[in-house]
């Protein structure tokens, strides 16, 4: 496993991000572990993010895109984190982009916050983590309805690697059906291999009763 991954891992545990316990996820499933990018909340937490997306943005698509598109409302600060990112390391300077819940009617108008999305742009599509995929069917049309534009892939921070819609993976559905790439900053496999029985700052995060835990949900919900 690569460092930065490991970096990642330990990163989302200190942020609070990573949680382990009984939670139900948007798609109504029932896991013992979530994701929650809301609990990234001051700008160093925020820079360190975006340079983990940037790396895994550039180590699967490289940097010949324009538009990182992050759907509202989580994506906003991902999409601005991780383009400011992008600069930094690689020097590419990559227009951000966000919808709206409501269009706006006066002032700055339309759908679109941040970078209008033209004929021929090259975008990627950037959220916290997906479970069965069902956020990107909302997605794709509002930037398909800006042009045509190449939609080149999608980037999460954790791939949960259980079945989507059927019985693929979410990220594999997605692939299958819209044509486009995915890829994660880390799996939840990497994850258990980095934390179980694993001391980190004082403690065991994934002991034996969580592992088993985990372990049937993925009896119930993993790729079979």
């Amino acid at each position: 496993m690569n460092e930065y991954k490991k970096e990642f891992i330990e990163f989302m545990v200190d942020c609070g991000v990573l949680k382990f316990g009984d939670f139900v996820t948007k798609s109504g499933r029932k896991t013992p572990f979530f994701v929650n990018t809301g609990f990234y909340r001051t700008g160093a937490q925020l820079s360190k993010l975006g340079g983990y997306y940037a790396q895994a943005i550039h180590d699967k698509f490289g940097v010949d895109f324009d538009v990182l598109f992050g759907p509202a409302y989580k994506g906003i600060p991902l999409t601005v984190a991780t383009t400011m990112a992008m600069s930094e390391k690689y020097d590419k300077d990559i227009k951000y982009c966000s919808n709206r819940k409501e269009v706006k009617d006066h002032g700055d108008t339309g759908i679109l916050l941040g970078s209008p999305i033209s004929d021929g742009d090259k975008v990627i599509i950037i959220e916290d983590v997906t479970t069965a995929g069902t956020s990107i069917q909302e997605t794709l049309p509002i930037i398909k309805a800006q042009g045509n534009v190449d939609v080149m892939g999608l980037v999460v921070s954790v791939d949960r690697m259980e079945r989507g819609q059927h019985e693929k993976s979410a990220l594999a559905e997605i692939e299958e059906n819209y044509n486009i790439k995915t890829t994660a900053i880390v799996t939840m496999a990497e994850v258990v291999e980095h934390l179980y029985n694993k001391e980190y700052k004082g403690n065991i995060i994934i002991d034996d009763t969580l592992k088993n835990a985990i372990d049937a949900y993925y009896e119930q919900y993993g790729v079979k």
